[in-house]
């Protein structure tokens, strides 16, 4: 038996990924590779919100106007951050229930794969590439 890379308890590669077969496509190995990767940003915006809360409790009191606003001010982008950071946390734990139920990869609007260039890039992402356009398209026409 080859327990080499072909081992189904090893990782794929994002190389070996990208030249996987089409047949390939979101077999177990590559579900457990965006499992790591999704998992990994995960842990990496949890440690960056615990940094930013430390840094937000840390009692900063200038008398100068100017100095506390500029503390404001940075406080005011941390906390916008964070808020995009909270948005992608519930994005990679929709994905995640995705990889257990079968549908990750695959288009909510078409059913067709979303790719895996494109899952590498954005691994929350939900749509194809086409249909990501045409939702945007449509959001475009309505205002929004």
């Amino acid at each position: 038996m080859n327990t080499t890379a072909t081992a189904p308890d090893t990782l794929l590669t994002e190389a070996e990924i990208r030249k996987a077969p089409l047949d390939d496509y979101m077999s177990s190995r590559q579900l457990a590779f965006f499992r790591a990767k999704l998992i990994e940003e995960r842990d990496q915006l949890l440690e960056s919100a615990h940094r930013t809360t430390l840094h937000l409790q840390e009692f900063e009191s200038t008398p100068d106007p100017s100095d506390r606003a500029s503390l404001e001010e940075d406080h005011t982008l941390e906390l916008r951050v964070r808020d995009r950071e909270r948005k992608l946390l519930h994005k990679i734990d929709e994905a995640l229930v995705r990889i257990d139920n079968g549908s990750y990869g695959w288009c909510e609007d078409t059913g067709e794969p979303i790719g895996i260039a494109r899952l590498l890039a954005r691994p929350t992402a939900t749509l194809s590439v086409e249909a990501q356009e045409i939702h945007e398209a449509r959001r475009k026409m309505q205002g929004g």
